[in-house]
């Protein structure tokens, strides 16, 4: 051996470099066989070992009054009181989506809520962020139906309401689009169930679906770029039964209250190996598994195989034995295999046999703590200056039409038809405008979820472009009258080997970790999907956040749409001259890069306007509330009449006053960017006339003590604009001689078709 390890030994898998391979090599002490080979190539990829990320992931906040379950399990945990737990994660599947979007989508839509049940969660609702290149291109359009139709598919075959999330177009997605899914579940607080091996002699089981050789090696396909032979990576992509998860869904959640399961986990990524390692490392222990006693879909597949296939709607079991014949029995009511696979041992090894004969021998710390981890050098990118404004357009009411119709604003409600959101009857507010919102049974609660990115912003700069997406998320929650609680990330970057990369991915962890401090949200779970690019090309930069929102009170949710005429509107955060990065810019400039800095972000003014949105929600001051993003105030005005039916009627010294630049009078910024600028912080709020009172004293029992003080203080008090804008009413949007538009062309604008 001594002789093996003086120099670098080529690896036999291209998915182990030869340093790592020769590692192996030193700590087994001896060579591993194919098996072995196939079992660390899976524990030691990017995706199984977070070998890029993890060092860097430490930096997140991931505790908090209301965590009950951080990282490190399948899914995270907060407390929603009354002694229910809310479980959240996400999850990407990118790769196989880019290979066969319909399978892909849908096994991503099956793998996340496995994440979810297997925490003993009832799944309640569903999310997906969605990137992909421009729509009128023939790829993109194919890849675009393919991954919506799976996911529909998957989701409404199986009974949980998909409720919210985005969709996103930019040419960078074109050959690696982005498919990430969210699921939240509730689980009584006693019931939570963790995947952490019990005592030595428990017994191992494999419950569910068959093993087909489907998927096998998904998790080192997902842990490298995309190749040119994409087509050859079908094999990779997993085939998913959503009416076989939904049995297994039910026989699981009725199988827990009975205590007799020890740990339970899902087999996704790297399927029987990691989920088999996992549990017993949690729980430092070893395993013992005989893959010659788990049901199989065919003949002759060998334990390489076995091990590394990814088929779907499998779980793994640990039981003590005495609890066998019960959960046999269980699973047999509901016409599932329960096939006894193995046992918890105290030896610290990860041993597989076949029909008793052993195949594959390695210690449980050579495929967990002993997986590399690397610190690169990043590579700084300036952020990109603004470039000359487009001339001043003649026409605004156009502008504000074309931003209607584009991509990446655009109504989805013809996406989000085609997904079931009714279904189990809890869905208090439907997708298409903000933050979907879904009862809690038994209470007077609710949850509000949203997932939120802008790949623009965190390209032109990645720490502040990640701050915007909690920020913006979070406002998307307040809207609702929620109150942050919890957040789940998904990290998709290209390939983290590359200085350039790497320095975004870095830069990404600390903006999110900035902006959760500042506003008291946890990340509590998530997923890290890293060499998203080809031919040397990586998409944009995409932290997508998918955050939870906690409803006291749901007689209190706030509608995002006018809901009266003769309310009151009035813009809470200052207007700044920003279109740097903004939709606006892009479609007058006609491309999607080089189009300057991302929006300023101040995360004390921040948390300012979002505290007063959420207590005067709270109160019940808001008939409606609407955050300005994409397309600015302009937008958020057109969507507040569209979702109403109701006209707005804009102060003229209205806009004349956000046309000035911050205190001083004489120097005034160009509508177009009053208009369409992407600035951070504003909501559009309307209210009633007797409430507008109410609202003004709330806003001043705020922003008052600030005022009275000095220093920061009165600086962020000052910052922090409430602007009264008009009245809603009419059946036109009309303000000053700037923009005069009826509702029904708004809407005409806004439902163009994808």
């Amino acid at each position: 051996m001594s002789e093996l390890v003086r120099q670098l030994v080529p690896s036999p898998t291209s998915d182990l470099t030869d340093a790592e391979y020769t590692s192996i090599l030193e700590r087994l002490g001896r060579t591993p066989n194919h098996v072995e080979v196939g079992i660390l190539s899976a524990m030691w990829s990017e995706h199984c070992g977070y070998k890029n990320s993890r060092p860097l992931l430490r930096r997140l906040p991931t505790t908090g009054p209301r965590v009950v379950q951080g990282p490190g399990e399948n899914a995270g945990a907060v407390d929603i009181g009354d002694g229910l737990l809310a479980v959240l994660k996400m999850e990407s599947h990118n790769h196989p989506s880019a290979v066969e979007p319909f399978q892909g989508a849908a096994t991503g839509v099956g793998g996340i809520l496995r994440d979810i049940f297997t925490m003993g969660a009832r799944p309640i609702a569903l999310l997906d962020s969605l990137r992909f290149g421009p729509p009128d291109e023939g790829r993109n359009r194919y890849l675009f139906n393919g991954v919506v139709a799976g996911i529909g598919h998957y989701g409404n075959c199986i009974g949980v309401p998909t409720i919210g999330g985005e969709i996103y177009f930019d040419p960078s997605f074109s050959e690696n689009p982005l498919v990430n899914a969210m699921c939240v579940g509730i689980v009584e607080r006693e019931r939570l169930t963790l995947a952490k091996a019990g005592d030595p002699g428990d017994v191992v089981l494999i419950v569910g679906a068959p093993t087909g050789r489907d998927g096998i090696h998904g998790a080192t396909f997902a842990s490298a770029e995309l190749a040119d032979d994409r087509e050859a990576s079908r094999p990779n992509v997993q085939v998913g039964n959503p009416f076989l998860e939904k049995l297994l869904l039910e026989a699981c959640l009725a199988l827990l209250p009975k205590g007799v399961v020890r740990a339970m986990q899902d087999l996704g990524a790297a399927g029987l190996t990691s989920s088999s390692v996992e549990v017993a490392a949690r729980g430092k222990r070893g395993m013992r598994l005989d893959v010659g006693k788990i049901s199989r879909r065919e003949s002759g597949i060998t334990p390489y195989e076995m091990m590394l296939s990814e088929s779907q709607e499998r779980m793994l079991l640990v039981v003590p034995p005495a609890a066998v014949a019960e959960v046999e029995a269980h699973f047999a009511t509901w016409e599932l295999h329960s096939d006894l696979a193995g046992e918890i041992t105290d030896d610290g090894d990860f041993v597989v046999l076949e029909h008793g004969v052993e195949v594959a021998r390695l210690p449980i710390p050579l495929l967990t703590d002993d997986v590399p981890t690397y610190t690169r050098q990043g590579l700084p990118r300036p952020e990109p200056e603004m470039p000359p404004p487009p001339a001043m357009p003649a026409d605004l009411n156009a502008v504000l039409l074309g931003l209607l119709a584009s991509p990446n604003i655009r109504s989805r409600r013809p996406v989000f038809q085609t997904y079931d959101h009714t279904v189990r009857a809890d869905t208090v507010v439907e997708p298409g405008l903000g933050a979907g919102v879904v009862r809690i049974r038994g209470t007077n609660k609710a949850l509000a979820f949203t997932t939120d990115c802008n790949p623009r912003y965190v390209y032109a700069n990645p720490k502040r472009g990640a701050a915007i997406a909690i920020a913006e998320a979070a406002r998307n929650l307040v809207c609702r009258g929620a109150e942050p609680i919890a957040v789940t990330d998904c990290l998709n970057f290209g390939n983290p080997e590359k200085p350039e990369v790497y320095w975004e991915l870095s830069e990404a962890i600390d903006g999110l970790g900035e902006a959760c401090r500042a506003l008291d949200v946890p990340i509590i779970s998530g997923n890290v999907s890293l060499y998203n690019e080809s031919n040397g090309v990586a998409v944009k930069p995409s932290p997508i956040v998918g955050m939870v929102g906690l409803i006291e009170d749901r007689s209190k949710i706030v509608p995002s749409a006018f809901q009266q005429a003769g309310d009151y509107v009035y813009l809470l955060g200052t207007t700044a001259p920003e279109i740097g990065c903004s939709e606006y810019l892009a479609q007058q400039l006609g491309r999607a890069d080089d189009l300057g800095p991302a929006p300023g972000l101040d995360l004390e003014i921040e948390r300012l306007v979002q505290q007063i949105v959420l207590e005067a929600a709270r109160a019940g001051f808001l008939r409606s509330a609407q955050d300005c993003s994409e397309g600015g105030l302009g937008i958020a005005l057109a969507e507040s009449c569209i979702g109403g039916g109701l006209g707005f009627r804009g102060d003229a010294a209205s806009l004349t006053a956000l046309t000035r630049v911050g205190d001083d009078s004489s120097v005034r910024s160009r509508l177009d960017g009053v208009l369409f600028g992407e600035g951070q912080s504003r909501f559009v709020l309307s209210c009633s006339p007797e409430a507008r009172f109410q609202l003004a004293e709330l806003v001043g029992r705020i922003l008052d003590p600030l005022l009275s003080d000095a220093g920061q203080s009165l600086r962020l008090a000052r910052a922090v604009g409430f602007q009264y804008l008009g009245v809603v009413g009419g059946d036109t949007l009309e303000w000053s001689d700037a923009l005069s538009i009826p509702v029904e062309d708004l809407a005409r604008a806004w439902n163009t078709p994808f």
